[in-house]
C-alpha cells in the first residue's frame, strides 16, 4: 500500500525536476571565417594598397599597362573602374587595345566620332570574327566613346603573326607581309624568350623546334604594339604634353616589364610605365578543349628569380573561386 502512494510521488518529483534544469550548452564553434575580398597589392612596397592610392600613383604614368586572362569578366570590370576612376582625376588619356588590328583604326575612329554605333563599328571590322569575346571590351569602348577619350587599335593583323609563326620567322615572311610590321623589330631578348619556352611547355603539341618562330610572332607583336602606343600618346595631344596610354593587352605581352612594355620603353626611352595584373583565383574559363591540349608544368621560383624583376607594380588579388565537386557522371556545370 505504502509502494503505491510513494511511486505517484517519485513520478512527480522527477517531472518537475525535469521541467526545471538547464539543458546543456550546445558545443562552442569555431568563430566564421571573415568573407574573402578583393585588394590591392603593391609589390614594391611589399604591402596591401587603397584603390585611392593605387589612382593616385597610376596617375603619374604615361603608360598603364593591364594584363589580363582575356576571358575572366572581372578582369575587364577592374579595367573599366580603373579607366573611370583616372578620367576622374583628369588624366589625359587614349584607351590603347590588343584587341583591335591597327589596320583597322579608321573604323574606330568613325566609331569615336558618333558616326557608328557599337554593333555597326563591330561589324565593319569583323570583330567577332577577329576576337571571339570581343563583347566583353564594349564597357571600355563605349565609356571611351563617351567622354571623349581617344581609342587606339595596337595589334598587327592576325595573318601577319601566324605566318611568322608558322612560316618559319620574321626571316622567312613574304615582303608584302613584312611590310605590315614595323621597321625595327629586336628579337635579341634571351631573358623573355626563356620565360616564353617555359610558358609554352605546356602545349603538349608544340615542336620543341618551332619554339623560336612562335618567339618572333610574339616580339612582331609586341613591336607592332608599341610604335602604336608611342603614336597614340601624341596623336591630338599638345607636343609637350603627350597622353597617358592606358593599355589593356594580355599579361604575357607585359609581365616583368617584358614584351610591350619594354618595346615601349625603347621607343620613348623618357617614360613613367606602371604594370598592373590581376590574379585569375581559379576564374579562367579553359574549355575542354584547349585543357586537352595542354599538360601541367612547373614553372619553379628559381626560374622567375633569375629574370631578375617584378612581376608587376602592382596586383589585384581576387577571392580564389572553387571548383565545384560533382558526383562521378555527372555533366560539367558551365
Amino acid at each position: 500500500m505504502n509502494l503505491r502512494l510513494v511511486l505517484p510521488g517519485v513520478a512527480l518529483v522527477l517531472l518537475l525536476a525535469g521541467c526545471t534544469s538547464v539543458p546543456p550548452a550546445a558545443p562552442a564553434r569555431a568563430p566564421a571565417l571573415p568573407a574573402p575580398v578583393e585588394f590591392w597589392l603593391d609589390l614594391t612596397a611589399g604591402e596591401e594598397a587603397t584603390d585611392s592610392e593605387v589612382i593616385d600613383d597610376l596617375a603619374t604614368a604615361g603608360a598603364i599597362f593591364v594584363g589580363e586572362a582575356h576571358t575572366i569578366a572581372r578582369h575587364h570590370a577592374i579595367q573599366l573602374d580603373l579607366l573611370q576612376k583616372l578620367f576622374l582625376k583628369k588624366v589625359p588619356l587614349v584607351l590603347c587595345l590588343e584587341q583591335l588590328e591597327a589596320r583597322d583604326q579608321p573604323a574606330v575612329d568613325r566609331y569615336s566620332r558618333r558616326e557608328t554605333d557599337f554593333a555597326t563599328f563591330a561589324g565593319e571590322i569583323d570583330w567577332p570574327k577577329k576576337w571571339n569575346n570581343y563583347a566583353d571590351y564594349r564597357a571600355l569602348c563605349e565609356f571611351a566613346r563617351a567622354h571623349r577619350i581617344p581609342i587606339r587599335a595596337l595589334n598587327a593583323p592576325a595573318a601577319t603573326i601566324r605566318a611568322v609563326s608558322r612560316g618559319g620567322g620574321l626571316a622567312k615572311l613574304p615582303p608584302d607581309l613584312r611590310a605590315q610590321l614595323p621597321a625595327e623589330i629586336f628579337t635579341d631578348d634571351p631573358a623573355y624568350e626563356r620565360l616564353l619556352n617555359l610558358e609554352l611547355a605546356k602545349h603538349m603539341a608544340l615542336d620543341p623546334a618551332k619554339l623560336r618562330p612562335v618567339f618572333e610572332a610574339q616580339v612582331a607583336r609586341d613591336e607592332t604594339m608599341a610604335a602604336q602606343i608611342v603614336a597614340a600618346r601624341r596623336h591630338l595631344a599638345p607636343p609637350d604634353e603627350p597622353r597617358t596610354a592606358f593599355v589593356v593587352l594580355g599579361a604575357g605581352h607585359m609581365r616583368f616589364g617584358f614584351g610591350t612594355a619594354d618595346r615601349v620603353r625603347r621607343r620613348d626611352s623618357g617614360i613613367v610605365e606602371r604594370l598592373v595584373l590581376m590574379t585569375e583565383s581559379g576564374q579562367a574559363n579553359v574549355t575542354a578543349d584547349q585543357k586537352a591540349q595542354t599538360r601541367d608544368i612547373t614553372i619553379t621560383h628559381a626560374d622567375y628569380r633569375a629574370l631578375e624583376r617584378r612581376p608587376a607594380d602592382y596586383v589585384r588579388v581576387l577571392p580564389r573561386t572553387a571548383a565545384p565537386t560533382l558526383p562521378p557522371g555527372h555533366p560539367p556545370i558551365p
